[in-house]
């Protein structure tokens, strides 16, 4: 049995972040380790002092593992913290680089481990869209391929930010077999232990799948 797993629509670690409570809980502990990867380029110090901000009006720590290139993901003490953590938190930024640093590394072994052994796992907006395979390619709102935790899963994120022309053209270039996830802002989906989905937060996700809008009973268990 996996841990739970969080695809948030981005806007985290702020007010509206409603279901980061319940994912301390099902964590059992009062720590959350922070990934800022994808803000490599865009202060990722910055990332995780907000996120120590936000977990600290929780009663919890967050603590950051500055994984900001592909050396980071094969450091011994880095992939350590993340095998050993009970809540690992992946934040936004660019998804294109948070892949290039992930894939096929160390950590990204050990996140797998942590998960599947239990951990929770929450990633936003690009820490989101890595998850599953395909991935939205930001560049154009077509496929690419994904780090695969989730198969046949596909998160749009922003999703109220997008253009209904780009939301309706990313649809249609879904492959049939993939469940193509649009979410908002401070929105969470929730995958719980028990391989059930739910939706928490501010805003809401659709979920398509051959172009067509369907429940959440189209995702995996």
């Amino acid at each position: 049995m996996t841990g739970t797993l969080a695809l948030v629509g981005g806007g985290e670690w702020r007010d509206g972040c409603s279901f980061d409570a319940g994912l301390l809980a099902a964590s059992g502990g009062t720590d959350v380790l922070i990934l800022p990867t994808a803000a490599a380029y865009e202060k990722p110090d910055q990332a995780v002092e907000s996120a120590k901000r936000w977990f600290a009006s929780l009663g919890a720590t967050a603590i950051g593992v500055m994984v900001v290139g592909r050396a980071d993901a094969a450091d011994e003490a880095n992939v350590a913290a993340v095998r050993s953590a009970r809540f690992i938190y992946v934040g936004d930024g660019s998804p294109l680089h948070l892949r290039s640093v992930l894939k096929e590394s160390p950590l990204w072994q050990a996140l797998e481990e942590a998960w599947r052994g239990g951990a929770v796992l929450a990633g936003s907006s690009a820490g989101a869209m890595v998850l599953g395979d395909p991935m939205v390619d930001p560049r154009g709102g077509a496929f690419t391929l994904g780090l695969g935790l989730l198969e046949n899963v596909a998160v749009l994120p922003h999703a109220s930010t997008w253009s209904h022309d780009r939301v309706h053209r990313t649809i249609k270039l879904a492959p049939a077999s993939v469940a193509l996830a649009a979410i908002d802002e401070q929105t969470a989906l929730i995958r719980s232990s028990d391989g059930s989905w739910s939706v928490d937060g501010v805003g809401e996700v659709s979920i398509y799948r051959s172009g067509e809008e369907v429940g959440l009973e189209a995702l995996p268990s």
